[in-house]
């Protein structure tokens, strides 16, 4: 049997550390029974505080309870189903009440989690029963919304002297074991606040004719003293203690530039002197530029001095250490960074036109766009920008509050229709006098394509374009009309056609083609 088990408390009094929190529970429970409803109970703390086995004690108070894991059951209809119901009914024994247990309630989500915190809020308002929640993380997004709805209570790490004590006095006294107390209290210490922890590791050494020495201590495994990123800022800012600064940023496994933002941001919500303000971000300064260092070099042992800077030189900084609670909030360049994240997309996307479109780079389109601020003003010109790069209306309203009127649409368009009929006709005339009139019809109609060749590089040399680009900007039934016009069969079409497919041919293919067009004799003007 587990000793966590065999031990567990079974009162309040046989509880470790958290004195106040224990009493502000108790008066919970004797509301409840005395017939006063009371918000829900959020207890969160980090594992091994007792959270677990003070809610199995308020459970006892109660004459049953229905305990579930929130994380396992996230889902809308899941919850309502299980304990939704439940919530609401009374006690299959008379009118006592029923207590709710929900573990890890910073395991759902609202958005993954398909309503699971939504189901959770509405319980939690409409609970005809006692609740109590647990969660790990006191500064989780997730519990914001519940929290507004229940009465939260921190729960600490329990001290080592107080680990060490239940131990010794509980524990091995009652399994009748005596070990070396300065080892023991190293184990108290390692086990940085985890009582259950402690218990587990104590008797995996002394169990079974075990004994505890500090190399079978040092060969265990030690417990996962990895710290969140709020506990590596609150470590900062509140100890004066350079080893334990430092042992909490190197347990820290977050990006070390991220930890430094958080302290930036949380330096002057802990620090009231000007002065200590002003010597904590000289500090950040530095870490800065040696992250920057790193950056640059691509050598990482700059990140121990930037960790010194931004740790043991900011910590050092105050004179004394503020006995206050101060929240450990995220920096606000994130949040900003949060709610423009749609615009930033908005703006990349505009800058891939600009870069396809205009044959620059997307550093350079990012600079052009305080002009096109400018040059949108003016309906016309912001008419024919947003049609030439190809812009949707919320690409436009990037640079203009208004939409660009449907008048000036209209003409604008109408303008366009008009320039590319005026294009067509100059193409036209371009076919007719160039190809026309400076071949010799007689050369023509004895299908010499080699001779035909020749007159057509002769003229592109001197219009500076090839013959088949013209057609490029036609479509299929504009350049139908062109060739039924000048009587040119479907030449300019299959060239073009030709064209566009050439990358995918071989040169034999098209070698194999024009000989077989030879042998029929359909030899057209554009058949070479």
């Amino acid at each position: 049997m587990l000793w966590t088990d065999k031990y567990r408390p079974k009162s309040f009094d046989d509880v470790v550390g958290n004195v106040k929190q224990k009493a502000i529970i108790q008066k919970w429970v004797e509301k409840w029974k005395n017939g006063e409803p009371q918000p829900p109970l959020l207890l969160i703390g980090p594992a091994g505080t007792g959270k677990t086995t003070i809610a199995h004690i308020i459970a006892d108070e109660f004459s049953e309870y229905i305990e579930l894991n929130a994380s396992d059951k996230r889902s809308h209809d899941l919850l309502m189903t299980t304990i939704g119901e439940s919530a609401n009914t009374y006690s299959l024994f008379g009118n006592n009440r029923k207590l709710i247990i929900m573990d890890e309630v910073d395991g759902i989500h609202g958005t993954n989690d398909r309503g699971g915190t939504k189901a959770l809020n509405k319980i939690i308002k409409e609970s005809k029963q006692p609740i109590v929640m647990m969660a790990n993380d006191f500064y989780s997004n997730k519990l914001t919304t519940i929290k507004k709805n229940a009465q939260v209570i921190k729960m600490d790490k329990i001290k080592s002297p107080s680990i060490n004590k239940y131990l010794r006095d509980v524990v091995l006294k009652n399994e009748e074991i005596n070990v070396d107390k300065d080892v023991l209290m190293k184990l108290s210490k390692r086990s940085s606040g985890d009582l259950r922890s402690a218990v587990n590791t104590l008797q995996a050494l002394v169990e079974n004719g075990g004994e505890l020495t500090e190399e079978a201590l040092d060969s265990t495994s030690q417990k996962d003293n990895t710290s969140t990123i709020f506990d590596t800022v609150t470590r900062v800012l509140k100890s004066k203690n350079p080893e334990h600064v430092k042992r909490s940023l190197f347990e820290n496994n977050e990006d070390p530039t991220l930890v430094m933002e958080y302290i930036a941001e949380n330096i002057p919500r802990e620090y009231e002197s000007n002065r200590e303000v002003q010597k904590a971000y000289e500090m950040i300064s530095q870490a800065d530029l040696y992250f920057g260092r790193t950056r640059s070099s691509q050598y990482y042992g700059y990140w121990k001095y930037a960790s010194d800077f931004m740790g043991v030189g900011v910590s050092v900084s105050k004179r004394d250490t503020y006995r206050k609670f101060s929240k450990v909030v995220s920096p606000m360049a994130f949040s900003m960074m949060g709610r423009t994240r749609g615009k930033r997309a908005l703006r990349d996307q505009i800058a891939s036109k600009m870069e396809e479109k205009m044959h620059v780079s997307l550093q350079v389109a990012y600079t052009i766009f305080p002009y096109f601020e400018i040059m949108f003003e003016n309906d016309e010109v912001a008419w024919e920008i947003s049609d030439f790069l190809e812009l949707e209306d919320d690409e436009i309203k990037f640079f203009r509050k208004k939409k660009i009127p449907k008048s000036v649409i209209n003409k604008m368009e109408k303008v366009k229709a008009e320039m590319r009929e005026e294009e067509k006709e100059e193409w036209r005339k371009t076919i007719k006098d160039g190809i026309f009139r400076e071949i010799p019809p007689q050369e023509l109609e004895n299908n010499e394509p080699d001779f035909i060749e020749e007159e057509i590089d002769d003229i592109d040399s001197h219009k500076n374009s090839t013959v088949i680009d013209i057609f490029d900007d036609f479509d299929d039934a504009e350049l139908d009309e062109i060739a039924n016009e000048y009587s040119l069969s479907n030449g300019p079409k299959s060239k073009l056609r030709k064209k566009k497919s050439s990358d995918d041919k071989s040169e034999e293919d098209k070698k194999d083609k024009k000989e077989e067009q030879l042998d029929k004799g359909q030899t057209t003007l554009f058949s070479f």
